[in-house]
C-alpha cells in the first residue's frame, strides 16, 4: 500500500471516527434523556464515555497488535489536547465560570487521577495488575457519581412542597368559595337547568383513551436511536483499527517513533468527537456541559482506556512519555485551579491553554 494511499486511509479513519462516534454519543444522550437523566449527568457520564470510544478502540486495538507506544501517546496525547486545545477553545468561545459542585468536585477527580496514572508511568511499563487497578479505580469512580446523583435527586425531593403541604386555611377558603358560588348558581333561575354536556361521565369511561397508534411513534424513535448507537460503535471500532494500523505504516515509511505518532495524529484524530461536542455545547451556552465532557473523558481515558489495553497486553512505552507526562501534569494542574475554583475564565486564559495543547505537539515533535 502506497504512502499516498496510507495518509487517505488515515483521514478516512479520523472521519469516520468523528461521524461514529458523533451518532453514538446523540443516540446516548437521546436515551439517557428519555429515561430522565439531568444534562449535567449526561455530560460527565454518558458523553463524556461516549466521546472516549475511540480512545477506548483505538488503544485496545493497539494493546492487542503489540504497539503500546499508540496505545499510551494516544491516551497523554487526548487528554493535552482536551485541556488545552479543547478547553481553551471553549474559553475563548464563551469565558465561563463554573459553579456546580459536582464539576468542581470531579476536577479534583481528575487531577488525582492524572498523578496515579503518571506514577504507574514512571518506570514505562503498565502490568496487568496495574490495569486492573485502574479500570477499579474507574468502577469506585462512576460509584461515587451515583452516590452524587442519588443524594442530589433525594435533596430534590425532600425540599418539593407536597399537596399537603398547603395551608389549612387555604383549603377553608377555596372550600367556602366554592359553597357560596354554588348557593349563588341555585338561587338563579336561569342557571337551574342543567346542560348535558356537564353531566358526570360514567366511571367506566373517565378519562381519555390512550391511543396504540401513539405509543408506534415512540417504538420507532427507540428503535432508531438504538439502531444508531449499535451503527456508530461499529463504525468507531472499525475506523480506529485503520487508524492504528495507517498511522502505524506512515511512522514507519517516514522514520518517525510510534510514540509521536500516538500523541499527535492519533490523539487528535480520537478527540475529535470531544472538540464538537464541547464547541456545539458552549455555542448554544451550555458551558457546564462541555467541561464536564472533558474532565469525564480524562477520567475515562486514564482509569479506563489505559487500565483495559493494560489488562490486554502489558504495555511498554518510549522513555519520551516522561515529558509527556510532565506536560499532562502541568495542563492538567492549571485546568484543575481553573475549573475547581469556581473562577471565571476568561479569553486570554483560554488563549494561553491553547498555546499550551499546540505547544505540547511542538514539543513533541521536537524532542
Amino acid at each position: 500500500m502506497s504512502t499516498l494511499v496510507t495518509v487517505v486511509a488515515l483521514l478516512g479513519a479520523a472521519i469516520g471516527l468523528w461521524l461514529g462516534a458523533r451518532w453514538l454519543v446523540a443516540a446516548a444522550t437521546n436515551i439517557a434523556s428519555a429515561a430522565g437523566i439531568s444534562p449535567l449527568v449526561i455530560g460527565l457520564t454518558v458523553v463524556a464515555f461516549g466521546t472516549s470510544a475511540p480512545e477506548l478502540a483505538v488503544s485496545a486495538v493497539a494493546a492487542f497488535e503489540g504497539t503500546g507506544d499508540v496505545a499510551v501517546g494516544n491516551v497523554v496525547g487526548s487528554n493535552v489536547f482536551n485541556l488545552g486545545v479543547i478547553l481553551g477553545i471553549v474559553a475563548i468561545l464563551a469565558p465561563f465560570r463554573v459553579t456546580e459542585t459536582m464539576i468542581r468536585r470531579d476536577a479534583l477527580a481528575l487531577a488525582a487521577a492524572t498523578v496515579i496514572a503518571a506514577g504507574v508511568l514512571t518506570n514505562r511499563v503498565v502490568s496487568r495488575p496495574e490495569g486492573a487497578l485502574l479500570l477499579v479505580l474507574l468502577i469506585a469512580y462512576l460509584g461515587a457519581i451515583g452516590v452524587e446523583i442519588r443524594r442530589t435527586t433525594e435533596d430534590e425531593t425532600a425540599t418539593a412542597p407536597a399537596a399537603s403541604d398547603v395551608p389549612s386555611q387555604t383549603r377553608d377558603n377555596t372550600v367556602g368559595a366554592a359553597e357560596s358560588e354554588r348557593s349563588t348558581s341555585g338561587s338563579n333561575p336561569d342557571t337551574t337547568t342543567a346542560d348535558p354536556r356537564d353531566r358526570q361521565t360514567p366511571p367506566g369511561r373517565q378519562g381519555p383513551r390512550q391511543d396504540p397508534k401513539r405509543e408506534q411513534p415512540r417504538s420507532l424513535h427507540r428503535s432508531y436511536e438504538s439502531a444508531r448507537f449499535l451503527v456508530g460503535l461499529l463504525l468507531v471500532i472499525g475506523s480506529s483499527r485503520l487508524l492504528v494500523d495507517s498511522a502505524t505504516t506512515i511512522a514507519l515509511s517516514i522514520g518517525l517513533s510510534t510514540w509521536l505518532i500516538g500523541v499527535t495524529v492519533v490523539a487528535a484524530g480520537t478527540s475529535l468527537p470531544e472538540l464538537v461536542t464541547a464547541v456545539v455545547a458552549a455555542r448554544r451556552g451550555d458551558v457546564s456541559i462541555a467541561a464536564g465532557n472533558v474532565i469525564g473523558s480524562n477520567v475515562f481515558n486514564l482509569f479506563g482506556v489505559l487500565g483495559l489495553a493494560a489488562t490486554i497486553r502489558p504495555l511498554a512505552v518510549d522513555p519520551a512519555v516522561l515529558p509527556g507526562l510532565a506536560w499532562l501534569l502541568v495542563v492538567t494542574l492549571v485546568a484543575t485551579v481553573l475549573l475547581a475554583t469556581g473562577r471565571r475564565v476568561n479569553r486570554l486564559e483560554g488563549v494561553l491553554l491553547l498555546a499550551v495543547g499546540v505547544g505540547y505537539w511542538v514539543g513533541s515533535a521536537i524532542v
